[in-house]
């Protein structure tokens, strides 16, 4: 199927969640030994606008999305085992039909492409 991670070991979970559009998007912050940090999240049906201000990965890990990044007209459909990276001080709206589950990696955190 795909090479997400279904655990991570050793860790440190934020309680306090991170909460924007009203709820409509909802993640932790996941704390690594190294110092990195990724957000586990959901999406419920929308379409909204995020700004980076670090590089950052999205994977899918359920669901489906539709993305438009800054500056660019195409959108592209990703689903479960797919990714997508974006530029650090940019952005991108995501559109969700269904709900959609996540883990983003910021910057030195990003895994390396497989």
């Amino acid at each position: 199927m795909s090479n997400l991670p279904t655990q991570f070991t050793g860790v440190t979970v934020t309680a306090k969640a991170n909460v924007y559009f009203n709820g409509k998007v909802v993640s932790h912050s996941v704390l690594f030994p190294d110092g990195t940090k990724k957000t586990l999240g959901l999406i419920y049906p929308g379409s909204y606008h995020f700004s980076t201000s670090v590089s950052e990965r999205m994977e899918i890990v359920a669901g489906a999305c539709r993305v438009t990044f800054d500056g660019q007209d195409s959108v592209r459909a990703y689903a479960i085992g797919q990714s997508f990276d974006v530029p650090g001080k940019s952005g991108f709206t995501i559109e969700v039909a269904g709900l959609c589950e996540y883990i983003c990696s910021y910057g030195n955190a990003i895994p390396p492409v497989r």
